[in-house]
């Protein structure tokens, strides 16, 4: 394990993700250390990304959630100060944490997205809603695990989900409602793992029904046909190629009542808890937690000699 060098795990950071990604980078942490890497803790809320350097790390897994973590800032320091990093680079960690941008890409490339319009202060929320229909969903267009997101379920709610979305994000979306079904695939390199079918107990798949009910189920095999999913897989990869992203993802996906499917965003620090979904799909292919994050740490050897 001497060419990974001396590992940090950047966890917790200044998001309102930050308990989820502690609880991440303790899982990831532990499954370094179990395989006899040299890893430790690193938390940029307690200390500065400059003492990576003058604490000797070689390496870095980035496993630090939402604004900060997930947007490229962190990336392109690490890029300034020439240590090598798990997951997307600059360019697609910023288009990823950003839904909007994400979804013009993914429209000029042809994907299938969910109907969406932007929404402020100043938008006909009535028309809005005629739209694309009721129920809809109101998101902040960069926050993660589900932060900040509500479901309109009757008319004339869309103005007070949006007042609730944007204390999170001056921009914010509303998007057309699916009912086929909530799933999501996993890229590792240029591998694409089997799709996970999400059914949450609560009225969606929100922050408590991701990171702490045990009452969400959770189905792989996804239960779609196998040419559907080998269909999906090739249009992850695609929207993955996309924003340039590289290392490891999770992509999101819905199906409509007639089977069609609907890449919602792509998360490219995905979580790593016990409830988290890129473990569950390396768990149906045969690997283990510990395998799946070395594998992760394995990326960062490339072009290293």
């Amino acid at each position: 394990m001497k060419q990974y060098g001396k590992v940090a795990v950047l966890m917790g950071g200044t998001s309102s993700e930050r308990e989820v990604s502690l609880m991440s980078g303790a899982g990831v942490l532990a499954a370094l250390q179990s395989r006899g890497i040299d890893a430790h803790k690193f938390d940029p809320a307690e200390k500065p990304l400059l003492a990576l350097k003058d604490e000797g790390f070689d390496r870095v897994f980035i496993i630090l959630h939402g604004p900060f973590g997930e947007d490229g800032t962190v990336q392109g320091a690490l890029e300034v100060l020439g240590i090598p990093y798990t997951g997307c680079g600059v360019m697609a960690s910023a288009i990823g944490m950003d839904k909007l941008r994400t979804k013009l890409i993914w429209q000029a490339l042809g994907l299938p997205i969910p109907a969406f319009e932007l929404v402020n202060a100043n938008s006909d929320f009535a028309a809005i809603e005629k739209k694309l229909g009721l129920p809809l969903f109101v998101k902040p267009a960069t926050e993660g695990s589900s932060v900040g997101v509500v479901k309109v379920k009757e008319a004339g709610g869309l103005k007070a989900a949006f007042e609730e979305a944007v204390k999170y994000d001056p921009l914010v979306l509303a998007e057309t409602f699916m009912g086929g079904g909530e799933y999501t695939t996993s890229v590792l390199g240029d591998e694409v793992l089997p799709a996970v079918k999400i059914e949450p107990a609560t009225e969606f798949y929100d922050y408590e029904a991701k990171y702490f009910r045990d009452d969400t189920k959770y189905l792989c095999p996804c239960g779609l046909p196998a040419e559907k999913e080998a269909q999906i897989a090739a249009d992850v990869k695609k929207a993955f190629w996309g924003i340039g992203g590289k290392s490891w993802a999770r992509v999101d996906f819905l199906m409509d009542d007639a089977g069609n499917h609907f890449l919602l965003e792509v998360n490219t620090a995905p979580g790593m808890t016990s409830h988290s979904l890129f473990p569950m799909a390396a768990r149906a292919m045969g690997m283990s937690y510990e395998d799946l994050v070395v594998r992760i740490l394995d990326t960062t050897l490339a072009g290293q000699e």
